[in-house]
């Protein structure tokens, strides 16, 4: 397999190589002592943290609290919704031995936590003016996975989960659209990856749930990744635990329910979005650094060393988060290459002729424009504007990636060719034994029903039958 000189696997030669190497020489994780747990590392949870607190603040500004939730659940308030549990069954932690002896009743460690808020709202409410009941929960969850791969799938992960109780379909259905939008806004806005928000088929939805809606995103490998879902749950969930309330008219009536939830796999999906052959690409909102100031001090030079300082000090001031890579032991282009390995947008050089000069080297992760001589003082003006310009040129390099990825597809040859390298837009019956048949033939599977597709109908691309969803679905192979 082709490796530049940091032993990187070409992604052309072995994407999945390629993922995993770069995940861990870029110092954003580390593999836990328990099978299928990953170590965020500093690096990686400075990701987190600055995706986390983005989304966070769009959620409290739609009115929604934050409140904590026990990781231990009772199992019997999993088996109180039939298909809830059916579907998360295999995936299941169960602690049943604690404090030295066997447990009356076991308890689960969260897959998800439904159960457990669906108890606590029972007993919160009792009114139409306790409605809408808008609640989120930053949290850890635990899926046994067998085939773990770091951040897109691992035994215990970091999330938000949103759980909201309503007083009618309408009222819930707008919470669910409104969830997915914010998850649209960060994926495209913050994350600069182009998704497309759209309903999952009946075979696809959250177990529980009435319906289902995600947002999809295609990789550079012509994969999807499923990055952010929101759930219309009905009263499923509200006539298992009983949570009801009492009308303006007096009736005693159902809530309606939603949950939603992005998680650490985003991380995932901005290394696969934007990386390449060099490491990392992070986009600038997100980046944990915007720019780094290389100081190029052969022999030591305390004037650029000083220089670098105050640089730095005076970005900080107008919101560039900067770091200087003064280690002494390392030469220029170790770090330079580092750098690039770690995705960091900007890079500043500077050395003894570029400080006589008044001037830093200003060097792109991505891009045509090289490195450019730019005056020293007015970095601190002219840099969150390159930013805004880097983040928009990864988005739009990403959309013509996963636009030139797509086709639209009548027969099976040419949807079989599609799901092959990327997605496929093709008409589909709906039904799960269809769907079931095309992913054995090509592994690909339903990933989203377009909410702005076109209108279409016609013959289902695999079996013939009329197509179900008035519009073409799209179909890929998928993380």
């Amino acid at each position: 397999m082709a490796r530049d000189e940091r032993g990187v696997t070409a992604q052309s030669e072995d994407f999945a190589a390629w993922y995993n190497e770069v995940v861990f020489k870029a110092g954003l994780v580390d593999r836990g002592p328990a099978k299928g747990t990953m170590v965020i590392r500093p690096y990686g949870y400075r990701l987190w943290e600055q995706l986390q607190s983005e989304l966070d603040r769009r959620i409290k500004a739609t009115g929604h609290e934050n409140a904590y939730f026990p990781l231990l659940i009772p199992q019997s308030y999993l088996s109180r919704e039939a298909e809830h549990v059916e579907g998360f069954s295999p995936e299941l932690a169960v602690v049943t031995h604690a404090g030295g002896k066997d447990l009356e009743e076991s308890l689960v460690v969260r897959p998800t936590s439904e159960t457990i808020i669906g108890e606590m709202m029972a007993k919160w409410i009792s009114s139409h003016r306790d409605l809408p009941l808008l609640l989120n929960q930053w949290s850890n969850v635990v899926r046994w996975e067998l085939r773990p791969r770091m951040f897109l799938r691992t035994t215990e992960f970091l999330w938000q989960e949103g759980h909201t109780a309503h007083v009618d379909a309408a009222d819930a259905h707008r919470e669910t659209k409104l969830a997915l939008d914010i998850y649209h806004e960060v994926a495209r806005d913050l994350a600069a990856m182009p998704v497309v928000p759209g309903e999952k088929t009946p075979g696809e939805r959250f177990a529980g749930a009435v319906a289902t809606f995600t947002i999809e995103g295609m990789m550079r490998d012509g994969r999807a990744l499923q990055a952010g879902t929101s759930h219309y749950m009905g009263t499923n969930f509200a006539t298992a635990f009983d949570i009801r309330y009492t009308s303006d008219a007096g009736r005693d009536e159902l809530c309606h329910t939603t949950s939603w939830g992005m998680s650490t796999r985003m991380i995932g999906g901005i290394v696969m979005t934007h990386g390449d052959d060099k490491g990392l690409v992070f986009p600038p909102r997100l980046a944990p650094y915007q720019a780094v100031i290389v100081p190029i001090t052969r022999g030591g030079n305390t004037a650029v060393e000083a220089a670098a300082d105050d640089l730095a000090r005076r970005l900080r001031a107008a919101g560039v988060r900067t770091h200087v890579d003064a280690r002494p032991q390392l030469s220029p282009g170790f770090k330079y290459n580092e750098w690039e390995m770690r995705g960091v947008p900007l890079r500043l050089e500077l050395g003894p002729r570029d400080l006589e000069a008044g001037t830093a080297m200003l060097v792109r992760r991505l891009g045509d424009e090289g490195k450019q001589a730019v005056p020293i003082d007015t970095l601190p003006d002219a840099l969150p504007g390159v930013l805004d310009e880097f983040q928009a040129f990864l988005l739009a390099r990403a959309t013509e990636f996963r636009d030139s990825h797509t086709r639209t597809v009548d027969g099976w040859d040419d949807f079989a060719d599609a799901v092959s390298t990327g997605w496929a837009l093709a008409l589909h019956c709906g039904t799960p034994a269809c769907e079931e048949d095309i992913k054995s033939g090509t592994a690909a599977t339903p990933r989203c029903i377009p909410l702005d597709g076109e209108p279409a109908t016609g013959a289902c691309v695999r079996c013939g039958a009329a197509s179900a969803y008035g519009k073409r679905v799209i179909f890929g192979r998928a993380y």
